[in-house]
């Protein structure tokens, strides 16, 4: 199943790269790559497609592997980003970033008229610190109240995630239409607004996540067979529980902060995942990563196809895929182990 995956995902790369207003085949994109080939080709494949291609791979593996190992320490099916407020503080960081450093810029031309993001740089701080704060927020209540399981740390999360989705309506509401547009715009999901340098972050993030998720796999699996198994063979559940959900929730946080909200690659890759190689972290994590990366491209160049030349926002469509496809997970069994 692990050499599948990589066969999938590398036909979702070459997929996600050749599609487009110029279609490149995949010998064409190799030439570009390895050797000579027409200027046109070579702008359009590094300047264009593979920033695009690399922030889906990076962002749908940092979701992906990050929700699975959610849904191990809180014991939960349905943990992702989203269920610790972390999305939700990221859209509304960005919204302050954009109504009251940033704001948004109108680009007109001829035929079309397109708001964006004017200090993106801005935004994304802020977006990422507010995804902090939720982090923040959770692991303070753990640690002042340790009679509070898994199970209230989520319910926390939800709490937090309809407070931030209330100040956002709130930032919105009082916001011109311009800043109104490029909030809104930004919470749609957008890979092809990342840049090489920005890449370069989240592949730091993603190696650095994957390497602290890989050195704990062995407690991951201990703590799947509950939690006084895992304490009977030495593990710090409770502490192996909260950095992993620092490490988890800030990473997820510096993904979105990136490319806007991205729903459900978090919480279905996983389960998708377990269905081939069970609750295994040594296989699952990786796998995890490279599902949560193979489907993040394809809804990507599912959205630059199915209306071109108009681009559909990439989160509305991993949504509209996502919650189906969960909800035949749930019909079928594909629940968290025993959780």
């Amino acid at each position: 199943m692990k050499s599948h995956n990589r066969i999938l995902t590398l036909a979702a790369v070459f997929l996600a790269a050749g599609v487009g207003s110029i279609q490149l085949s995949p010998a064409e994109i190799l030439q570009a790559l390895f050797s000579s080939a027409p200027s046109q080709t070579r702008t359009v494949l590094f300047n264009i497609r593979l920033p695009r291609v690399v922030a889906g791979i990076l962002v749908g593996a940092i979701l992906a592997s990050s929700g699975a190992v959610m849904q191990c320490v809180l014991k939960n099916p349905l943990a992702s980003a989203s269920t610790l407020g972390v999305s939700q503080g990221a859209a509304f960081g960005a919204a302050i970033g954009i109504l009251v450093f940033a704001g948004g810029s109108v680009n007109s031309s001829s035929s079309s008229v397109a708001v964006t993001v004017a200090n993106p740089y801005t935004v994304t701080f802020c977006a990422f610190l507010g995804g902090s704060i939720s982090t923040a927020v959770v692991i303070a209540i753990s640690r002042l109240r340790r009679d509070i399981g898994p199970s209230g740390l989520v319910l926390a999360g939800v709490a937090l995630s309809s407070l931030f989705s209330g100040g956002s309506t709130l930032l919105q509401y009082f916001a011109d239409e311009t800043k109104l547009g490029a909030i809104v715009f930004w919470t749609f999901g957008d890979l092809g607004g990342a840049s090489w340098d920005d890449l370069l972050v989240l592949a730091v993030i993603f190696a650095g996540s994957f390497v602290y998720f890989s050195f704990h796999r062995w407690n991951y699996n201990a703590m799947e067979s509950g939690a006084d198994t895992a304490a009977s063979l030495g593990v710090n559940t409770r502490r192996v529980m909260i950095v992993s959900m620092a490490v988890c929730s800030l990473a997820a946080a510096a993904a979105v902060s990136f490319v806007g909200i991205i729903g459900f690659i978090g919480l279905i890759a996983p389960h998708i995942m377990r269905r081939f190689v069970g609750n295994d972290y040594r296989y699952l994590v990786p796998s995890s990563a490279a599902g949560g990366a193979l489907i993040l491209l394809l809804a990507d160049s599912f959205a630059r196809t199915v209306a071109a030349p108009v681009i559909l926002p990439v989160g509305a469509i991993t949504s509209f895929l996502g919650a189906p496809m969960f909800l035949f997970l749930l019909f079928q069994g594909g629940r968290h182990g025993s959780h």
